[in-house]
């Protein structure tokens, strides 16, 4: 302040001055109040504040106990019409039967589940917007992706395992083998010559055959492709050698006499293919198996979790359910949502090593 200047102003201005600027100090400095003192307006709006405290928690536990009572949306990030598409309706529509409220499919796929992941993580935590927990998205990209949208540890809720599909090893039929022993002999008699297709690079097809090749000692060369069909194609042209798949496209394909199937990646025999041995069978401690639960935002309300994995697991439970999943080859695979995050990391550390040992990486 130019003191010159203060002083040049009349006494009783500075007077009014000096009085202003102590109203000012009484009402933005932090000083102890006797409530008794304080001004009426602010009396009342304290009080109002220590009433309305108890409402807003009465309300977000009533928005917790009466939930859905609107249009879930469920993310999916894969495409329509595939394994997870169809297994993904089939519960949503059991659990709108069971709540009276829709549970809507919304497809968001692209890089490689990691978009519809993504939208899942950043939404609310209302419980509005869930979507699928995915061996894809939240085991195999945070090994397989340099960077991120996402965090699958602590982005998300686990609430609810729901399925488990194995995949099938199949071969073209004019391949000189019937059995995996068989393969794996052939393979090491002709190194970096027979190859195996996928449906992806990441994908647990492709972690089928690197875990092939790592346990069996053999070396195989991969051809990824952009989905099943394709590869199913170049497998029947005779174009590659064999190929790992979710069990429902080549046990019809297997059925229709047009492959040779030769084992399953599950640590059991198949029931839609009992007459199939497990790899394991041949190379002890395989396993690949692709699974999908029901995840949610960081921070959904516990009872809002339970509620919900309590849903699904009565959905599992039913008939319609379990007949619609025989269909598709899959199994029903409820866990709690203790268990369900558990499994989730245990399988993101299992299959780490695997993705590396096989040079797989997306920048």
């Amino acid at each position: 302040m130019d003191i010159a200047r203060e002083f040049a102003v009349p006494a009783h201005a500075r007077q009014r001055r000096k009085a202003t600027r102590a109203t000012l100090e009484d009402v933005y400095v932090s000083k102890p109040r006797n409530p008794s003192t304080l001004p009426r307006r602010h009396a009342l709006a304290l009080a109002g504040s220590a009433l309305a405290t108890p409402m807003l928690a009465a309300g977000l536990a009533r928005a917790q106990s009466d939930w859905p009572n609107k249009t879930v949306r469920y993310v999916n990030p894969f495409p329509p019409g595939g394994p997870t598409d169809t297994l993904s309706r089939i519960v949503c529509h059991a659990l709108s039967e069971l709540t009276g409220q829709q549970f809507l499919v919304d497809n968001k796929a692209g890089a490689g589940s990691n978009v519809g992941a993504e939208i899942v993580a950043r939404a609310p935590p209302d419980g509005y917007t869930i979507g699928l927990y995915t061996i894809a998205a939240h085991a195999i990209a945070p090994t397989l992706y340099a960077k991120l949208p996402f965090d699958a540890g602590k982005d998300f809720t686990g609430i609810a395992m729901l399925w488990s599909v194995a995949n099938m090893l199949m071969t073209r039929l004019d391949l000189p083998v019937k059995t995996v022993p068989e393969l794996i002999a052939l393979a090491k008699a002709r190194p970096g010559k027979l190859s195996f297709a996928s449906s992806g690079s990441g994908t647990t097809p492709q972690l089928s055959g690197e875990l092939l090749k790592q346990l069996a000692g053999i070396d195989l060369l991969h051809v990824p492709y952009r989905g099943s069909a394709q590869a199913h194609q170049d497998l029947l042209a005779n174009q590659v050698d064999m190929m790992f798949d979710n069990i429902p496209g080549p046990l019809g394909l297997m059925r229709g006499g047009k492959v040779r199937g030769l084992a399953v990646t599950s640590t059991k025999r198949h029931p839609a293919a009992p007459e199939l041995p497990t790899m394991t069978e041949f190379l002890p401690g395989f396993e690949m198996t692709s699974w999908g639960g029901i995840c949610g935002p960081a921070g959904l309300p516990p009872a809002m979790v339970e509620k919900l994995s309590g849903l699904a697991k009565k959905a599992l439970e039913g008939d319609a359910v379990k007949a619609a999943f025989e269909k598709q080859g899959a199994t029903p695979f409820w866990m709690s949502p203790a268990d369900t995050a558990a499994f989730r990391a245990a399988d993101e550390k299992r299959l780490a090593p695997v993705i590396k040992a096989s040079g797989a990486k997306v920048e």
